[in-house]
């Protein structure tokens, strides 16, 4: 007979699989379609459990990591390399949806060298990376709140990102909603723009339909050319699907050609 231990972890995985055969044609809990309130918005905003002590870490240490927090009425978005007042010359990478932060955290704290911004909507998931990166001394990570695309868009100049990476975006299953998948080519050539020549885009993604959507994206998009992924920390998302016997799939990509040439 299992263990008490082992019986728990037994029902909770039984428990998850069932949740899953229900939601297989529903947005996961990385996203709440009943609460959204913009048809093309590629996430909706779900705090879900907001712990006292996330809440804490968002408010006392927004100052010290928090760059800008668009869903709060601030505009216009600054420069964040500027904000960010980072040591110069160093490799710069934006980090889009880290959910609770802490493989982010994690990658920051083992790669002292480059710097990380996190963009994030989910209050949580920025106290909880906000918390780790204190905990753990890091003066190499920042984090917005905010819509990625527009982030990028207005806050990012061209050319100056050594890297992006996007893991386990929500896959938004059901085929009416394809249009709010993140990895679009509008996106992409966003990302195009944004991009160091050699600049490595990464995606990784634990729903197989689209991560062939994802490959077929972006062997349509110039400058860009496939690569081997690096190894990455393990997120949450990534043992949730292995759990479930989803197919974990990375990809990589680097940027070809200079942003001035397109």
């Amino acid at each position: 007979m299992p263990q008490p231990r082992e019986a728990d972890r037994a029902n909770a995985d039984r428990a998850e699989l069932l949740f899953d055969k229900q939601t297989a044609n529903q947005p996961d809990n990385r996203a709440d379609p009943s609460s959204d309130n913009r048809a093309n918005n590629s996430y909706v905003i779900r705090d879900g459990r907001f712990t006292p002590a996330q809440r804490r870490a968002f408010t006392d240490l927004w100052p010290r990591y928090g760059l800008i927090d668009t869903l709060d009425g601030d505009r216009p978005v600054p420069d964040l390399l500027q904000a960010a007042a980072f040591a110069p010359h160093r490799p710069l990478f934006v980090d889009i949806g880290f959910g609770m932060g802490d493989a982010l955290a994690a990658q920051a704290e083992s790669e002292p060298t480059v710097d990380f911004i996190g963009v994030e909507v989910h209050r949580p998931g920025i106290g909880r990376v906000m918390h780790c990166a204190e905990q753990l001394g890091l003066v190499n990570l920042k984090v917005v709140r905010g819509d990625a695309v527009q982030v990028l868009r207005e806050g990012v100049a061209d050319g100056v990102l050594a890297g992006v990476q996007v893991f386990f975006p929500d896959p938004w299953p059901k085929k009416k909603h394809h249009k709010r998948r993140l990895i679009n080519a509008q996106t992409v050539a966003l990302i195009a723009r944004k991009l160091t020549a050699g600049g490595l885009l990464h995606l990784a993604t634990d729903w197989l339909p689209y991560a062939e959507a994802m490959a077929e994206t972006l062997a349509q998009v110039p400058h860009f050319a496939p690569v081997e992924s690096p190894p990455r920390v393990t997120t949450k998302y990534q043992s949730r699907g292995e759990r479930l016997g989803h197919t974990i799939t990375d990809l990589a990509f680097r940027r070809t050609g200079d942003c001035r040439d397109d």
